[in-house]
């Protein structure tokens, strides 16, 4: 739900108002992730968030109805990301044994969400508690990453690489267990290779789904 307000088409030092509209909504996102990533979204206002973007209030109420629309859009981008870059990582290993197909899949993810200490801050703690919305937001996200992995292990018991069980409650504890750890490489242990970590996830997945 965004532009509230329509901004006007007139042009300004060679761009459209489409142009710096774009810009200034993507300066907004810039300031969202530090802020959010670092200070925390309770301790973030409007007002600061404008500040920091550079832009009017009235420029922010084109864009977003509020912090909470900013943090979602947020979280969205981070976890769309990931999920690219999973799948291509996974098809990019087709023809690989499981553990190697994990392991890619598992290394994009971790990539792309422990690369940025503020993108692992957003996706795994200021999105939580938030507003009964935001939890809906979130725990979407979570069911698309539970389909998908479950879809990854079915295609593996299916060649017998995999138990043939159902697998969903191992999922949603691994979903967690991955984002617990991720998170708590990106703020606590950063000296621990990230190399370290993919092996670690992996093991633990490759375990999980193998055992009957």
């Amino acid at each position: 739900m965004s532009g509230r307000n329509p901004a006007p088409r007139r042009s300004y030092a060679g761009r459209s108002a489409e142009e710096r509209r774009a810009e200034r909504r993507e300066r907004l996102l810039a300031a969202g992730l530090e802020l959010f990533g670092t200070r925390g979204y309770a301790a973030t206002s409007i007002e600061r968030l404008c500040a920091t973007a550079s832009v009017s209030t009235r420029n922010f109420y084109e864009e977003f109805s509020g912090r909470e629309e900013l943090l979602t859009t947020l979280h969205r981008g981070i976890n769309e990301r990931a999920a690219e870059a999973v799948s291509a990582a996974y098809a990019s290993a087709a023809d690989a044994g499981f553990p190697a197909r994990v392991e890619g899949a598992v290394r994009a993810f971790v990539t792309v969400t422990a690369s940025d200490p503020r993108w692992a801050r957003i996706a795994f703690v200021e999105v939580i508690g938030v507003s009964a919305g935001l939890e809906r937001h979130r725990f979407r996200w979570r069911g698309e990453w539970e389909d998908a992995m479950l879809a990854l292990v079915r295609e593996a018991a299916a060649r017998g690489e995999a138990a043939d069980r159902d697998h969903r409650l191992t999922m949603i504890a691994v979903i967690g267990a991955v984002n617990n750890l991720v998170h708590h490489w990106s703020a606590r242990d950063q000296n621990v290779p990230l190399d370290d970590i993919t092996t670690e996830l992996t093991r633990l997945i490759v375990a999980a789904v193998t055992t009957p």
